[in-house]
């Protein structure tokens, strides 16, 4: 972004009071991270703690200020508002009948969280061939990519590059592959930075949610960020999630922080789907012998010590990379490899739980005579 097309954008934003008399949103001192690329802007709104909740207002008369300029295509601008450290206090999850606030995303059946306690186990290469399998299988299926600092989505979807488009109320997701897909990969270039603090990340998180016209949904797979930081408290305190999914390759080291991992789902009581013990085992293509490079076998004792459901393995295999990385998940390449057969029945389980949990807590009526 030029420093000249950066500067339009602050000079129309000072247009914009800031809702407390005497002065506009620039002077305040709230604007912060104006980013442009390809005609995609995105900026954030650093408000004081106790104002946020009244600025929404000017929040949007600042994106509709910015859409007006020339060039422009879309327009993204978070509001975000931190507090004080020590006004900060331990977020406490509570359900619907507590009277917790969570995202109203009516039009989605199940929400669905694929985590890993740590990078660098193929979650989002796991999470990708999951939304795919599930849309074969004939759901109506989106993913959203949770991880901001390392979004992988639009590539491993085939859409990099692309942008998603506009009404000026809502954005379009994009789609490949029979699934809908939004990423913060699309309102930036691969190789920008996001260098945003940890509100900042959860209000663009909950714009994109909100924001976009998802259409109605049997599932949506969010690919989490790894670890157990304030993104995965956050989303699942504010986003209704029906259950999260625990990927981890099978030695000790990745398993630790699995556990990790699934504690801290438990402790938010978010459902527990299960385990999938990734990278398991490694067929030579040429000789057919096997090797268990990362050991094998651990995530399935993880799950029992656990108590909670074993999903599958999924090989160390050279051909789920090369399609991840061709934007076609192997269970879109080659739908009928053994490969995809492995994705294939772990995400008939993950929709057969859903099924039943949703069966399990819906209320039954008695009618006396």
């Amino acid at each position: 972004m030029t420093e000249a097309i950066k500067q339009q954008i602050i000079d129309v934003l000072r247009s914009i009071p800031s809702g407390i008399g005497g002065t506009d949103i620039v002077s305040s001192g709230w604007v912060k991270e104006v980013l442009h690329q390809n005609g995609h802007v995105t900026f954030t709104m650093e408000v004081p703690a106790e104002l946020g909740p009244h600025l929404e207002t000017v929040r949007q008369e600042a994106e509709k200020a910015v859409n007006r300029l020339s060039g422009v295509v879309s327009v993204t601008a978070v509001l975000t508002a931190e507090k004080h450290k020590q006004q900060r206090s331990t977020p406490v999850r509570e359900d619907h009948s507590s009277g917790r606030k969570m995202l109203a995303l009516p039009s989605v059946k199940n929400i669905v969280a694929i985590a890993s306690g740590k990078g660098g186990v193929g979650k989002s290469t796991t999470a990708a061939n999951i939304a795919v399998a599930l849309a074969r299988l004939g759901q109506r299926i989106a993913l959203f990519d949770a991880d901001v600092y390392g979004p992988s989505m639009p590539r491993m979807l085939g859409l990099a590059g692309q942008k998603p488009e506009t009404d000026g109320q809502n954005v379009k997701p994009l789609k490949n592959h029979g699934v809908k897909v939004m990423s913060i990969g699309f309102m930036v270039a691969e190789d920008d930075p996001i260098i945003w603090r940890g509100p900042m990340v959860m209000g663009a998180l909950e714009q994109m949610l909100k924001e976009v016209d998802w259409g109605e949904l049997d599932t949506m797979i969010v690919d989490m960020p790894p670890g157990t930081g304030d993104t995965q408290l956050t989303m699942s305190q504010r986003v209704p999630l029906s259950g999260a999914v625990i990927v981890s390759t099978p030695q000790d080291i990745a398993l630790l922080d699995a556990r990790k991992g699934l504690n801290m789902f438990r402790k938010v009581e978010v459902p527990i789907l299960g385990f999938i013990e990734n990278m398991s085992y490694y067929i030579c293509p040429n000789c057919g012998n096997r090797e268990d490079i990362f050991s094998h076998g651990g995530a399935k004792a993880a799950a029992t010590e656990l108590q909670t459901d074993f999903l599958g393995e999924i090989p160390l295999d050279l051909q789920i990379r090369i399609a991840s990385d061709a934007g076609i998940p192997i269970t879109a390449s080659e739908p009928g490899s053994a490969q995809a057969k492995s994705y294939i029945d772990i995400a008939k389980k993950i929709a057969n739980k859903l099924t039943a949990n949703a069966e399990r807590i819906a209320p039954t009526i008695t009618i006396d005579n």
